[in-house]
């Protein structure tokens, strides 16, 4: 089921919320100063491309984290967050979509703070 989940979900857009995602990155590792953010942008891009069968869950990393996240909102978390959202609002419409939204939701609120996320496989 994961996989048949998974290739409809790349098909049908999440080849898109993926490429934002490594767009997001690698402008953040043109700018050397962004190179911090780029690891967190490219281990959510996979998660983005792929989303069922795995979990995002918190790592602690310290004050540091909180930082980087707090600066990533600012300069690209609002704008991917608000991409997944109107996937998400768009997908719930429908009864089959419903799935894929909540998925986007969720890609929502990592998109926001990034920096300390780690995928697992469920």
């Amino acid at each position: 089921m994961r996989l048949l989940l998974n290739v409809l979900w790349f098909i049908f857009g999440g080849w898109i919320s993926g490429s934002l995602w490594i767009l997001a990155g690698v402008i953040f590792a043109i700018t050397i100063v962004g190179l911090p953010w780029t690891p967190a942008a490219f281990r959510l891009a996979g998660f983005s491309y792929f989303p069922f069968g795995k979990i995002l869950i918190d790592r602690d990393d310290g004050p540091a984290s909180l930082l980087l996240n707090v600066l990533w909102l600012i300069f690209a978390g609002w704008w991917l967050a608000l991409h997944h959202l109107v996937l998400a609002a768009a997908l719930a419409v429908t009864i089959i979509g419903i799935p894929f939204a909540w998925q986007h939701v969720k890609l929502a609120l990592a998109s926001l703070t990034p920096v300390g996320k780690a995928v697992v496989e469920a």
